[in-house]
């Protein structure tokens, strides 16, 4: 038995432009899909997009060094609570759209001369708290405009700390908890830093003045070795005319010798 076509060619014709919108879409799916950059996050974090925003988490993972596969649009870098140790120079040189990066509560003893060039525009919040820096070089900060928190170091206090926190930006919610855990005058140690510098205190004064001293000293060596050698000179050569002055006496004399040949003469 044969049923008849019900549906007509109509139904057939809008059946297959159906069809072929399905497949042109299905098709342009996967392409648009398949050339979309994927955002790559290291295996160690967790990155997550907020408000258009790229977060990189990787807090408490036992990092003992900083990721160099971040993504380049990471806008919020959070590694607190790791086992860094180091800042190296261009540690996030191609993280151009940085603007807050929390390294807090870590094992952070040096930060290299550079170490932020790249984000030094585009960073606004900085946490280096609860560390174990005690100096950084001068440089390392360098045109950095971000809000920074330096809280809970072991500060060694001195003039080139002094002119680096001049430059800086502190966190005025724990710029007194900078500490000065060793100074370059004793007196100083367990005092904010800038409470200290506040009543007038210049540590390059006594940085200058302990050159100052080394130099004295240094020069009052070299005066006192030469001074030794000139009277080691003066004792040798006098020592030296004493001796020919009693060889010059033991030597008979002219008119002894005119004598002694007189007397030759005689018995002649």
């Amino acid at each position: 038995v044969t049923f008849p076509d019900l549906a007509g060619p109509d139904m057939h014709r809008k059946s297959l432009i159906f069809s072929g919108f399905a497949l042109l879409w299905g098709l342009l799916f996967g392409i648009f899909f398949t050339s979309a950059p994927v955002i790559a996050c290291p295996a160690s974090c967790h990155c997550v997009e907020k408000n258009g925003l790229t977060v990189v988490q990787c807090m408490s993972r036992n990092l003992e060094k900083i990721p160099s596969d971040l993504p380049r649009d990471t806008v919020i870098l959070l590694l607190a609570s790791n086992h860094i140790t180091h800042i190296p120079h261009h540690a996030f040189k191609e993280l151009h759209y940085l603007q807050e990066l929390d390294l807090s509560n870590n094992d952070i003893e040096t930060v290299d001369v550079g170490a932020f060039q790249g984000v030094s525009d585009s960073l606004l919040v900085l946490d280096l708290s609860n560390n174990r820096i005690q100096s950084v070089p001068k440089e390392a900060f360098a045109r950095l405009r971000a809000k920074i928190s330096l809280s809970n170091n072991p500060w060694h206090c001195e003039c080139t700390l002094q002119e680096v926190l001049r430059e800086l930006r502190l966190d005025p919610e724990t710029v007194n908890e900078v500490m000065c855990h060793t100074a370059v005058q004793e007196e100083y140690a367990g005092k904010p830093v800038i409470q200290v510098l506040d009543s007038g205190i210049n540590f390059c004064n006594f940085h200058h003045k302990t050159t100052d001293v080394a130099m004295f000293v240094t020069m009052f060596g070299w005066f006192t070795m030469v001074i030794a050698y000139v009277i080691y000179y003066v004792r040798h050569n006098q020592e030296d005319a004493r001796r020919h002055l009693e060889y010059l006496k033991s030597l008979p004399s002219s008119s002894q010798i005119s004598k002694d040949f007189d007397t030759i003469s005689t018995v002649l």
